[in-house]
């Protein structure tokens, strides 16, 4: 059942509408877009509370009840069900006004690539994939490879990249790695498929704690052998059970030998909080993570579900979630939270504060590490939080806003010379960057040429330059202007149902790429960039948002046809907030453009081939392995390509032939003698 609140002016339901059922409900803005996601055992109570006086709430709730135009709610049949869909919507729609757990540096894991046919062990971090097996997370890469090291010796896997292990194996030789005995070598052929994947499991099983059967096992071996009088096996068996214990000793042993734990620990302010958290497996410490959130009016208790959620409720293996969880107070629904746990483990999952012993000081230990990070958080980012509310304020009052930019998107130009033109576009909500709608864009050299504006103080900019800018603002908003256009029909229609905000796809549910306008564009640049900008608004008739340009000279804040620059205070967070924005599209257009640049570079000697697209050509190099060997095949032997007939084949044998003799000798014109290169490059 979903019931909504009506969309603009007052929307706050009657309270005889809501129901007393338990449930989960979603506060949107204007636009459409969802920027709060709640649960509640009882919706009525809980969404009454919203719309109570303003003072009485906390300043990030009022703000959020301020910016919202409806709210919506979806019953569902108990509490387990209505902390499940919390957390998937909150994944889903990601809203600026939930509290956000951000992990305070990226860690690397140690992942064994289970879903291919030779399994690989290697350094990996963001997000995980499907069908690889992770260990960690780690504090360094170098800590992963140091242990690989150790390691390998026992467990002689798959560390190389695809590219290595298919060149060594068209070549028929291992790398250095199956020549020193750190890798079976299955490239070559010296181990099949079965015995690496045997090997690759042995290897995860070790790293996830079961390592005393490895050394009984070698140890075994090595009295066998030593009774056999093969002393050079029983001394290299020996050197191995020494790297297994070395690879050991590096991690702590805190817990008892079967203890498999996670300890967590907060420590926080009224406006922030850090949360630390040590993976315990074998009774020993295998990794250790830490997140930076924003408080509001949330206590310990609804934040710790918050936490264990995220961690464990995206999707999570069985090996992810260990017996015990550890924390610092108990989930606010700690029994439906340890529930969802069991289930997604498959067994008993047990959720407690430690009281005594060697688990309380280990929570103690982590404690200080959560404490540690808050106070480096407060030295790097100090002020932050206030800062953001204040930089927005004071460009509102300075550029005279109608409203506060919440949304800011800025574009810039990148090429060199000319060549390999892009464009960039990056998004700030609230001061945030929201990197998932970026955008890139290729120039394709349509647009007006734009004069320079005269008399104006700033350097001469190239008529190209304008005619880009004015070609990426002009399809971005073209899109926009597109998408409410067929919204607009859909409604008059009625192909969209009754209560679909604007913005919104009806068929998935999800925002549309270019939906929602900014209430602030900036360019970087200065007034012909803002001009040319101002003037592509205009001839696409949109006039409610606003246009500036930040100088890289003076940092001056240029306005459309303004005859002076709108100079902001050094000490400006305003200014701060807008060199940020301007960086941030200034890189992002420099990144996109030297990848465009490289391809071009490195482009093959079969992209000018008629007739020879993307398929063939890979399917070519695949066979062959390199232009070089292609370039030495004859007509016949290209024909066994599949896609490769003899007419392409000669086409193809004729076109690299054509490209690899010598460019013919300049002559002098005036003399008719034949220069050399000097002469011919004067």
């Amino acid at each position: 059942m979903n019931q909504r609140g009506a969309v603009g002016g007052s929307f706050r339901p009657r309270p005889g509408e809501i129901p007393l059922d338990p449930g989960v409900y979603r506060f949107r803005d204007s636009s459409g877009r969802v920027i709060y996601v709640g649960k509640a055992k009882s919706l009525r109570p809980r969404l009454s509370s919203y719309f109570q006086d303003a003072r009485g709430l906390h300043p990030r709730t009022a703000r959020m009840v301020a910016a919202a135009a409806g709210v919506e709610w979806t019953v569902v049949a108990n509490e387990v069900e209505a902390l499940q869909l919390e957390f998937a919507w909150i994944k889903e729609f990601d809203p600026r006004f939930n509290v956000k757990y951000r992990d305070d540096k990226s860690y690397p894991y140690l992942a064994v690539t289970l879903g291919e046919t030779f399994p690989r062990a290697q350094v990996l971090r963001g997000a995980k994939k499907v069908g690889t097996r992770y260990f960690g997370p780690y504090s360094h890469a170098w800590a992963i490879r140091e242990t690989l090291d150790l390691v390998l010796r026992v467990f002689p896997m798959r560390t190389c990249s695809a590219g290595v292990f298919k060149r060594a194996g068209q070549v028929g030789r291992p790398c250095l790695l199956g020549y020193i005995d750190k890798c079976c070598a299955p490239c070559v052929g010296r181990t099949d498929e079965a015995a690496h994947r045997q090997i690759a499991l042995d290897f995860c099983d070790f790293m996830a704690g079961q390592h005393g059967k490895f050394v009984r096992r070698l140890e075994e071996r090595m009295r066998a052998a030593a009774a056999e009088l093969d002393f050079e096996l029983a001394a290299r068996l020996r050197d191995d059970i020494g790297a297994l214990h070395t690879a050991l000793e590096r991690n702590t042993v805190v817990l008892q030998d079967d203890t498999d734990a996670d300890v967590f620990a907060l420590a926080g302010d009224e406006l922030e909080a850090a949360v630390q958290v040590f993976h315990v497996r074998g009774g020993r410490i295998r990794g250790q993570r830490g997140w930076i959130i924003e408080r509001e009016d949330t206590d310990d208790a609804a934040l710790v579900e918050l936490l264990l959620m995220q961690v464990y409720g995206d999707g999570p293996s069985a090996d992810d979630i260990p017996r015990e969880v550890l924390v610092p107070v108990l989930p606010t629904q700690a029994t439906v939270v340890a529930q969802i746990l069991s289930e997604a483990r498959g067994s008993q999952v047990h959720l407690r504060v430690p009281q005594r012993g060697d688990k309380k000081a280990l929570a103690q230990t982590v404690l200080r590490n959560a404490q540690q990070a808050l106070a480096r958080h407060k030295v790097t980012r100090a002020g932050d939080l206030t800062s953001r509310g204040r930089a927005l304020q004071e460009l509102q009052v300075a550029l005279d806003l109608p409203e506060s930019p919440l949304r800011i998107e800025c574009f810039d130009i990148s090429h060199v010379q000319g060549a390999h033109p892009v464009g960039s576009m990056v998004v700030f909500e609230d001061g945030l960057p929201r990197k998932g709608e970026y955008r890139h864009f290729l120039i394709r050299g349509a647009g007006p040429d734009t004069p320079d504006t005269p008399g104006s103080s700033a350097p001469t900019v190239h008529a190209d330059d304008l005619a880009a800018m004015d070609e990426v603002l002009t399809r971005r908003f073209r899109r926009q202007l597109s998408e409410q256009a067929v919204d607009e029909s859909a409604s008059a229609s009625g192909a969209v149902p009754a209560g679909v905000p604007a913005g919104i796809d009806p068929t998935t549910g999800r925002p549309r790429r270019f939906a929602y306008p900014p209430q602030l564009v900036v360019v970087d640049g200065g007034p012909a960039q803002v001009n040319a900008a101002a003037r592509a608004l205009e001839r696409l008739g949109i006039r409610d948002v606003a246009v500036v340009g930040l100088a890289k000279r003076l940092e001056e804040v240029w306005l459309p046809d303004a005859e002076f620059p709108v100079v902001l205070p050094r000490t400006s967070e305003g200014l701060f907030l807008l060199q940020r924005v301007r960086d941030e599209a200034h890189r992002f257009a420099i990144t996109f453009h030297r990848k465009r640049r490289s391809a071009a570079m490195t482009a093959s000697a079969l992209d000018d081939i008629p007739g020879l697209g993307p398929v063939r050509k890979a399917a070519l190099l695949t066979r062959f392995g390199s232009v070089r060997k292609i370039r030495q095949a004859q007509p016949a032997q290209l024909c066994e390509v599949a896609g490769i007939g003899p007419a392409l084949a000669e086409t193809i044998v004729g076109s690299l032939a054509a490209a690899e003799r010598p460019a013919a000798p300049a002559v002098n014109l005036m003399t008719g003698e034949v220069m050399d290169g000097d002469e011919a490059g004067r």
